[in-house]
């Protein structure tokens, strides 16, 4: 198991990161305390910040040599949906082939937790960007929309799955594998200074996600869940290869050439998405009984998720997690 300092302090850590989020995102009105809570939100950023940086350490060994054309780039940067960290895990064909209703439903509750919504992550990483990447970033936001059509939004089929199945996703009972990769997405998408980086995450994630939707649907049609619960992982097969194309040719490729200095940033967030997917999958796979093994020693923890912090700072972070 992992030590109890070590999971104690990775999950205050991410745990005060995505209360911070939820804040920071969710529409309020103004308060005589602004100030205050202006102080403590910038004490968030800089964990967030010093995280960040740390997690972009760790994955600097699995970046791309020099690339000497876009089209170098997006052959790598596509490699990743068979070559990536985290991709054809054993865990998803286990959830096709043998999880009953109770473990799918586990599963599905981590996967729930602090997730902002493709839509909005989109939305704050398209902010000044280029036309080009722009309009791909509004068809893309527009799909996640249900094409202005209420009930098709992509949030709402994803609520379905939360209330047919009577999930209850919390930060609170969430392992902090969960909460630190919805961390990074919303980090990357909310700093301007890693947009390059969203914008990698994001397109990772359209590209590696549609394998994964296939056998989570075929597990629910084996286990008799009605097709409307499983619609949105549905939806997914059927929209997300060709968002992941037209992300590549409308967003990555006119990037890097018109700037092949961003190309770095992009792959960066590429492998920091896919690096805290194989995280969770381990870790849910330990949780589930799948492998009975360590998922991570301590040298593994602390490089990955705490290199960024102060000795100090990990060791006072459960006193001020709530």
């Amino acid at each position: 198991m992992l030590q109890n300092s070590i999971e104690s302090n990775a999950y205050a850590l991410h745990a005060r990161l995505a209360k911070h989020n939820v804040l920071r995102t969710n529409i309020a009105t103004p308060s005589v305390a602004w100030e205050d809570d202006e102080h403590a939100a910038l004490e968030n950023r800089l964990l967030e910040g010093r995280y960040l940086e740390g997690l972009r350490s760790s994955i600097k060994s699995l970046t791309p040599e020099p690339i000497n054309s876009a089209d170098d780039f997006i052959q790598w940067f596509e490699g990743l949906a068979e070559c990536g960290p985290g991709q054809n895990h054993m865990l998803f064909d286990w959830l096709e082939r043998d999880a009953n209703l109770d473990e799918l439903k586990w599963f599905l509750t981590q996967e729930m937790v602090g997730d902002l919504g493709f839509e909005d992550l989109v939305a704050y990483t398209q902010i000044k960007l280029p036309a080009a990447a722009k309009l791909e970033c509004a068809r893309n936001f527009w799909d996640e929309m249900g094409r202005g059509k209420q009930g098709a939004t992509h949030s709402l089929l994803l609520g379905r799955v939360i209330h047919g199945l009577k999930l209850q996703p919390s930060i609170d009972t969430a392992l902090w594998e969960s909460l630190a990769r919805n961390n990074v997405m919303l980090g990357l998408a909310t700093n301007r200074r890693y947009a390059y980086h969203s914008l990698g995450a994001l397109g990772a994630s359209e590209l590696t996600s549609v394998a994964r939707a296939a056998k989570i649907s075929a597990c629910m049609s084996r286990l008799g869940l009605e097709p409307w619960i499983r619609s949105y992982f549905d939806l997914q097969i059927a929209l997300d290869v060709s968002h992941s194309r037209c992300w590549v040719r409308e967003v990555i490729r006119p990037l890097i050439i018109a700037n092949p200095e961003c190309a770095p940033f992009i792959a960066e967030g590429a492998l920091m998405r896919l690096q805290s997917d194989q995280l969770c999958f381990d870790r849910y796979s330990y949780e589930l009984g799948l492998n009975d093994e360590t998922i991570l020693e301590e040298n593994e923890v602390l490089p990955l998720f705490f290199h960024g912090l102060s000795s100090n700072e990990a060791n006072v972070l459960n006193m001020n997690a709530a």
